[in-house]
């Protein structure tokens, strides 16, 4: 059975490691997501003095990946089948994607998005700062279909491209069916593949997921929001970039021949970058990740996505569930 954790009595009111909480009548694991990340960034802070005491040899070597095996790399080609003989590759530390040539094109968030903007919202439960999204959130349902870790490098190109550390990512995509959790017939009461990272010093948010399936009509892809930092996430009006990722061909051609995914081979027949009307305007030529590895050990999704805040969003939310936008 899991403990609650407890509270100190302080004359400004109930506080937890020293903070005082953001919602005094309720328990600590219902404080929601700001309260919780800077929990989360409380101990990382800790843990980074003790892992530099140990010296960097140590930290390569212990420097966990997202999703076990996940993190391999293959030379992969439309007609590749799966194979276990994959390279391992450098450890996480070389996990961030390049400079990108242009600011990430501004996308909508389509009538699935999670955030409040269209029906529920995910953004103010407890525990939605996250790396592994396979599972809901309320021990639910979790999400079947072919290991991925995604890693977005995030740039901040109104202060010279550095990397955009203290931004907060929301990332979400659909399920191994085409479906989404908290939207589509069935999962309404699921919310896995979904979840929020703060950005690092080396600007980039890596989540462990399952590849998302291709359903009629888009090109497969997923979606992310960017905030200014993890307390904004609350509100969507607040998002400093919204935009989706999309999946290289020749991985989808692998992956899609696994049983998992019934239709999404068939689906991607009748779709291209060039005809989604989502990645159509360019081919998708700022929004095209890479990807390596296997079905077996998993895949391994990069993009680099420079965010300007200098300029003003216009992307968000499509109600009423159009297909085109989704």
């Amino acid at each position: 059975m899991s403990r609650i954790p407890d509270t100190q009595m302080t004359p400004d009111g109930p506080a937890y490691e020293g903070r005082l909480l953001d919602r005094a009548d309720e328990p600590v694991v219902d404080q929601g997501a700001p309260f919780d990340i800077r929990t989360l960034v409380s101990r990382r802070g800790i843990l980074g003095l003790v892992v530099l005491g140990a010296g960097t040899a140590t930290l390569a070597a212990c420097a966990p990946s997202a999703s076990g095996a996940a993190t391999t790399t293959a030379t992969v080609t439309p007609t590749a089948t799966p194979t276990a003989s994959a390279t391992p590759s450098a450890t996480a530390t070389s996990a961030a994607a390049a400079l990108p040539s242009g600011e990430i094109p501004d996308e909508t968030a389509g009538p699935y998005p999670g955030d409040g903007s269209n029906g529920p919202d995910i953004l103010e439960q407890s525990g939605i700062v996250r790396s592994d999204l396979r599972s809901s959130l309320d021990g639910g349902a979790t999400a079947s279909g072919v290991p991925m870790t995604l890693n977005l490098t995030i740039f901040d190109s109104a202060n010279g491209d550095v990397p955009f550390a203290g931004a907060a990512v929301y990332v979400w995509h659909c399920d191994d069916q085409g479906r989404y959790s908290m939207y589509s017939s069935g999962i309404e009461n699921e919310s896995y593949l979904r979840g929020v990272q703060v950005v690092g010093s080396d600007g980039v948010v890596s989540f462990t997921s399952i590849f998302p399936g291709c359903y009629d009509g888009r090109w497969p892809h997923i979606h992310f929001e960017v905030y200014p930092n993890v307390d904004a996430i609350t509100d969507a009006s607040n998002a400093i970039a919204t935009s989706q990722v999309a999946l290289p061909q020749a991985a989808c051609d692998v992956v899609y021949a696994d049983a998992a995914y019934p239709s999404s081979a068939s689906n991607l027949t009748r779709v291209s970058l060039e005809s989604d009307n989502v990645f159509g305007d360019d081919g998708g030529a700022l929004e095209l990740a890479t990807a390596t590895g296997d079905n077996t050990t998993g895949w391994t999704v990069a993009l680099g996505v420079r965010v300007d805040t200098a300029t003003t969003p216009t992307a968000g939310a499509m109600p009423g569930g159009a297909p085109g936008g989704r």
